[in-house]
């Protein structure tokens, strides 16, 4: 239920953004691009029930080619949560790489399917001391639209990400804006 909100949100974000940016001009494909990105981390299943929405920080570095509609990145991020009873906080560094499936549009809008595997490195700390941080496998999915500008593009985007664990996987949903040069 709670993941159907986030959805919904942004598809409601990514709808108006493309929207506003309909009029813009038309982007070539660069072959090689890097960006900073960041915004809300919300956690789902077992993970909200012991922290907060937080917030997410990204840096992105992308490789594509003008005739495929394909292109990978690279990420690199930090999400952070507080935890519900006050005290601690939950966090997750990460390593990823994506695959990005532009879909074609006769505007300067592209909307993106993304998806990739990675490691991440989830724990928690209180008092200055961290625990449980150790590096795990996890995958995510998602869905964004470019918006190109004058020299860069902007983008907004949600994912679904699963971290697997030990004792349990860990989801949660960051929705970021960024910009890429």
């Amino acid at each position: 239920m709670r993941f159907t909100k986030v959805l919904a949100i942004a598809t409601m974000a990514a709808a108006t953004a493309a929207t506003a940016g309909a009029q813009a001009p038309v982007s070539a494909v660069k072959p090689f691009s890097i960006g900073v990105s960041g915004g809300a981390s919300i956690p789902t299943g077992d993970l909200s029930n012991g922290v907060n929405t937080g917030w997410n920080l990204n840096g992105h570095l992308g490789l594509g080619a003008p005739t495929l509609p394909i292109s990978f990145r690279g990420d690199v991020g930090y999400n952070n949560w507080g935890a519900k009873g006050g005290g601690a906080s939950a966090h997750a560094w990460n390593l990823t790489g994506n695959a990005v499936f532009d879909i074609p549009q006769p505007t300067g809008v592209s909307p993106y399917i993304i998806g990739g595997l990675g490691a991440y490195k989830m724990g928690v700390s209180s008092g200055g001391v961290t625990a449980n941080d150790s590096w795990r496998f996890g995958f995510n999915v998602g869905a964004g639209v470019k918006l190109p500008l004058s020299g860069f593009n902007t983008f907004i985007e949600a994912k679904y990400v699963q971290v697997n664990g030990d004792g349990g996987n860990a989801q949660f949903v960051p929705i970021t804006f960024g910009v890429m040069f």
